[in-house]
């Protein structure tokens, strides 16, 4: 157990930083209204403490699951439907969600304030055990697009959610399990690549590039889709 101040506010920092940009970058593409900066903040929250629960999930797979891979997607898996259930819990019956946009923009705020806390958390024992830049940046590369991976996962939900935001019954149903299996098949073969990417590797870096680029490619199709659900509005 972590108790230094200094620690903590340091890996706090270094979890909110980059989850704040990316949240200025995502909100900042809806042209017709801003949602409310409260309820954007109580979403980015929800996300952060959706980590407690995530955690306990995790560990009980971890103890009665066997296999790696397999652990993987349910890993994945528990953090993709928390997330979703974040936004529910604020704004489940509210009239906030009124266009088809504003199911991708509450998604991805609730992914970066899980990304910013789970980030934090994994940023404590290398700051803590003084590791220096060049260490965080190969040992603890993962860290680079977990942010980036939270926002995109959450997106393809938010994108299949706004799609059939104007239809309803099974069809409704049916755009939100492809969006959740989507974002769990995503969030699994990243964290399959990422972890079998070795720091000892003499490609170390050729690797992780290439496992970096293909969340990029991603992330283009994911902003194109975005631009078409906001232009549905």
């Amino acid at each position: 157990m972590i108790n230094d101040p200094r620690i903590i506010f340091i890996a706090f920092l270094g979890g909110m930083i980059p989850a704040l940009l990316w949240l200025w970058f995502w909100v900042r593409e809806e042209e017709n209204k801003s949602e409310p900066k409260t309820i954007l903040t109580l979403v980015f929250i929800m996300g952060m403490i959706s980590v407690a629960c995530v955690i306990p999930i995790q560990r009980f797979i971890q103890a009665n699951i066997t296999g790696a891979d397999l652990q993987l997607v349910l890993f994945a898996s528990a953090e993709e439907i928390i997330k979703y259930l974040a936004v529910l819990v604020i704004l489940y019956k509210t009239a906030y969600i009124d266009e088809p946009i504003d199911w991708p923009i509450y998604l991805v705020t609730a992914a970066l304030g899980f990304a910013a806390l789970e980030n934090a958390l994994f940023l404590m024992k290398p700051i803590e055990l003084g590791q220096d830049t060049f260490s965080l940046l190969t040992g603890q590369f993962r860290f680079l697009g977990a942010t980036l991976l939270h926002a995109v996962a959450s997106g393809m939900m938010g994108i299949a959610l706004g799609i059939s935001f104007h239809i309803s019954g099974f069809r409704r149903k049916l755009y939100l399990l492809i969006g959740l299996l989507s974002a769990i098949a995503l969030h699994s073969v990243f964290n399959f690549f990422i972890i079998r990417v070795k720091a000892t590797d003499a490609n170390y870096f050729l690797e992780i590039l290439k496992v970096f680029g293909f969340l990029w490619v991603v992330s283009i199709i994911l902003m194109l889709l975005f631009e078409k659900v906001r232009r549905m509005n």
